[in-house]
């Protein structure tokens, strides 16, 4: 038995504890790539004591008549009907005659491992619907995996791997939601499995966040983005982003300010004249994105309250949230790329634009700036550039004057000429004096003047619960 300090790490270890937990029993339902979470069950022993059944419907007429209909296999209402189908009759049939000592579980994943040609997108659904202790109120843990491993008999091992791990999170970790995401890929590595959409749900997470689970995901390596909704519910980006086209606003978004939202609004348009489509046809999916390189402070640590009250800004402010540890625009644009076979957009202000064009962020590329600007722009990606007012001079910085290295030049011109990079023109100047650090100190020192800078509901949410340092304005009686 292999162990972590007092954590067992070891897949057979986890197995055999669960086998031999006498509070644990349920069923196992798995779709698309063999019995192969079970099998670890029956494979260490003693497995009649901990599963009811095991069973795959991989028929789709047996499947839907089990499960009821769906359009597709392999996705989250598939396996929420397998777990709620699965758990609902372990409680139906075997409460009365063992509720009493017995916590009930149902497993399911509905999965696609790599196919004969190696043509198909290796990834699936994963979760179980469990009870902590006897009697206890449900809860469930989904995950969404993909597999990266190049033959589907690896593909496979790592699948069960996973489904160990998660039962034995499940079961063990549900009082440290952390540990239970870093234990995931115990005896795994990423270069394996990606994680990249967790959701915990029920009577045992009903303290946690999980867009505080999702920053963890990307935290670990286990995904290079994560993404939730305005109302903080965890999104699967394939399942967002497929057949949509994008658009991207990066920023530290403290505060969300009136400009950042311009900025979105004004690219949005151009996006949509761009791409000749009727306006508001839902065929544009806007992505406000913090990157973990924004996120973390000097020590290399996420300030969770930081994050979370920015989380809660741009949900006043009804946005989708990328979080994303793809420091690089081109590394974003290829991972955006992944889930799209549309048009993808990245709009920024000027001085981002700027910064593009510096040669340091690219040392580490062999061919340096024009290799990440391929990469960039392979797929007809485009910026729109948001204005910069110059405080020192009160001038606009635009495309048209932007200051790159001489060497530069015709480079910058020539994806300027190819409509790559476009200037935004119908921008509110009323918020171009805007900046979201003179925001932030004010809010910070008491001076009420930020509330004209940011947009009302999120001066709102900052007031009411004291985001960012917020001091209430100082009384002229207390002075």
């Amino acid at each position: 038995m292999v162990h972590d300090g007092e954590r067992v790490i070891d897949v057979h270890a986890k197995a055999l504890r669960i086998n031999l937990d006498k509070r644990r029993y349920g069923t196992f339902a798995e779709i698309g790539a063999g019995q192969e979470v079970v099998r670890w069950f029956f494979r260490v022993g003693g497995a009649a004591g901990t599963v009811a059944k095991s069973m795959s419907a991989y028929d789709m007429t047996v499947s839907d008549a089990i499960y009821g209909k769906a359009e597709r296999y392999v996705c989250r209402p598939r396996l929420e009907a397998m777990l709620e189908h699965e758990h609902r009759l372990n409680l139906d049939r075997l409460v009365e005659s063992r509720g009493d000592t017995t916590a009930f579980f149902a497993f399911a994943d509905t999965v696609s491992a790599r196919n004969y040609h190696g043509t198909n997108e290796c990834h699936g659904w994963m979760g179980v619907r469990f009870q902590s202790r006897p009697h206890d109120r449900d809860s469930q843990i989904v995950i969404h995996v993909r597999m990266l491993d190049g033959e589907n008999a690896l593909q496979q091992e790592a699948l069960g791997i996973v489904g160990v791990n998660l039962l034995y999170g499940a079961f063990y970790f549900d009082e440290d939601p952390e540990l239970l995401i870093e234990s995931l890929l115990d005896g795994l590595t990423t270069h394996r499995i990606a994680i990249d959409m967790i959701e915990l749900s029920g009577i045992a997470f009903r303290e946690v966040d999980n867009r505080l689970m999702s920053m963890k995901l990307v935290q670990l390596g286990l995904s290079g983005a994560a993404m939730f909704d305005p109302s903080g519910a965890v999104l699967q980006p394939s399942e967002v982003l497929y057949k949509k086209n994008v658009l991207v606003e990066r920023g530290s978004f403290r505060p969300v300010c009136h400009v950042n939202m311009d900025m979105l609004r004004s690219a949005r348009e151009n996006f949509e004249r761009d791409l000749a489509l009727p306006a508001s046809t839902g065929d544009v999916v806007e992505l406000m994105e913090l990157t973990m390189r924004n996120l973390r402070e000097e020590g290399g640590e996420v300030d969770r309250t930081d994050f979370l009250a920015r989380a809660d800004m741009l949900a006043a402010s009804g946005k989708t949230v990328l979080i994303s540890d793809y420091f690089e625009y081109y590394r974003l644009a290829a991972y955006l790329s992944q889930y799209t076979n549309q048009r993808i957009a990245i709009t920024m202000g000027a001085s981002s634009l700027r910064d593009l064009f510096d040669e340091k962020y690219y040392a580490a590329l062999e061919g340096g700036i024009l290799e990440s600007f391929g990469r960039l722009f392979k797929n007809e990606l485009r910026l729109y550039i948001y204005p910069l007012l110059d405080q020192a001079t009160g001038k606009l910085v635009t495309v048209d004057n932007l200051e790159v290295a001489p060497h530069l030049h015709k480079l910058y011109g020539y994806l300027v000429d190819s409509g790559s990079i476009k200037q935004l023109e119908n921008v509110n100047r009323d918020y171009l004096h805007i900046f979201s650090r003179d925001a932030l100190r004010k809010i910070r020192a008491g001076d009420a003047s930020w509330e004209s800078m940011v947009p009302p509901q999120v001066a709102e949410v900052i007031k009411t619960r004291r985001f960012l340092g917020y001091l209430p304005p100082k009384s002229p009686l207390l002075e």
